[in-house]
């Protein structure tokens, strides 16, 4: 017999994924040419050619002799190969003007492997972990493997920045984490420097009147996914408790390889014990350790980036196109997502109307945010270019335009 944690998580199970495998069956039915899925964030542009130059090298050398296998295959440190966190640390130090050595780094198997040893080495049962609303959904079901809770705070429905009030009044003695996604998935919204200095007073403020320490765990897949001129920016200059999560999956369109990091700066509280922590949980936690060829494979490759371009034509077309048909939309600032108002009520009767036109959309209450639908834009040009009609049939049904 099954959990009943285990029983909770198949009745609450994941609309993305749903939605995911849901497309694929109704590509088969009417062609994969007349579907448009928009549910899942999977990179569109290839992973850089100087990465598979890297794997087919260091496989070549593994065969050689068995020593060398070893030395690519075999086990290592639970915390990663030391001279691929330092290549990390390094490349971390040139673009941000941080200082960080190979110690501050935790090799992860990608951004939610690193999310979860951080929740094992921080959480006690009981506790609480802050989001901003709309949040990635998983955030959820990671605190609870710990016996922990999560506590939405809402935003302000006209730009989908944090409510910062509502922010304030929401921790309490349980508080121990606030998880920042900035880009964010799903609205696309960039938080700004100004914000994050106003996030950090209300959490220094908060440390102060509950005498704890609490952490801001910085989610970053989207870090490199910014448009208009916008710049990268990493968290840590604006808190001394912060703790970053990255993953390599969208920045190198690496997303099944799962591979990423943690960063714990010295200067965050007990910060010797985290690290340790960390990697105690890497291995008990039954990762053991990140995938050792990938690690390897990304030491080479951290200057490569993923081609930007493709996904602004994207984020254009999407929003110029839904926004003229009436829709309204949050216009994206960041990662590869377009956040669009429910025109009913009752957002998941607008996604049900929207697969009459074979259109798939998540709904909004699938990241804690009901009212709204989430389109992932990492698709192929063609495809947004071909939803359009069907799009402009949706907009009819509900007297848009």
């Amino acid at each position: 017999m099954i959990s009943e944690r285990i029983k909770r998580a198949l009745e609450g199970s994941s609309a993305i994924r749903a939605m995911f495998v849901e497309g694929k069956e109704l590509a088969e039915r009417v062609g994969a040419e007349n579907v448009y899925d928009f549910s899942l964030g999977n990179p569109a542009t290839p992973a850089p050619a100087s990465l598979a130059e890297a794997v087919q090298e260091l496989t070549a050398q593994s065969t050689a002799t068995a020593e060398r296998s070893a030395q690519l295959h075999g086990y290592m440190d639970n915390a990663g190969y030391p001279q691929v966190r330092a290549a990390v640390a390094e490349n971390l130090n040139r673009r941000f003007g941080t200082s960080f050595d190979f110690h501050n780094i935790i090799m992860t198997v990608g951004a939610a492997g690193g999310l979860n040893i951080i929740f094992q080495t921080i959480l006690n049962p009981g506790d609480e972990v802050i989001v901003f609303a709309p949040f990635f959904g998983e955030y959820r079901e990671y605190a609870a493997n710990f016996g922990a809770g999560i506590v939405a705070v809402q935003p302000d429905r006209e730009t989908f920045q944090p409510d910062l009030e509502d922010f304030a009044a929401r921790i309490t003695e349980k508080t121990k984490a606030l998880i920042v996604n900035t880009p964010n998935n799903p609205t696309g919204v960039v938080y700004s420097p100004e914000t994050m200095r106003k996030i950090a007073a209300v959490l220094e403020e908060k440390q102060r009147e509950f005498m704890h320490d609490m952490y801001l765990i910085s989610d970053e897949p989207y870090r490199e996914l910014v448009y208009d001129g916008g710049r990268e920016d990493f968290l840590t200059k604006y808190y001394r408790n912060t703790l970053v999560g990255y993953s390599f999956s969208k920045s190198l369109s690496l997303p099944g390889e799962r591979i990423g990091y943690v960063v714990v700066p010295d200067e965050a509280a007990q910060a010797g014990e985290l690290i340790q922590g960390l990697a105690i949980a890497n291995r008990t936690l039954g990762f053991v350790n990140a995938p050792s060829l990938m690690q390897r494979a990304v030491a080479r490759v951290l200057e490569e980036k993923t081609d930007l371009a493709f996904y602004d034509q994207n984020r254009r077309m999407l929003y110029e196109g839904l926004t003229r048909l009436g829709f309204s939309c949050i216009r994206p600032q960041g990662a590869f997502y377009l956040w669009v108002k429910s025109p009913e009520e009752d957002e998941e009767a607008f996604v049900r109307e929207g697969k009459k036109l074979h259109i798939l959309m998540v709904k909004g209450s699938a990241f804690g945010c009901p009212g709204y639908v989430r389109l992932a834009y990492c698709v192929s040009h063609e495809m947004i270019a071909r939803s359009l009609p069907a799009f402009e049939k949706l907009a009819g049904h509900y007297g848009l335009g």
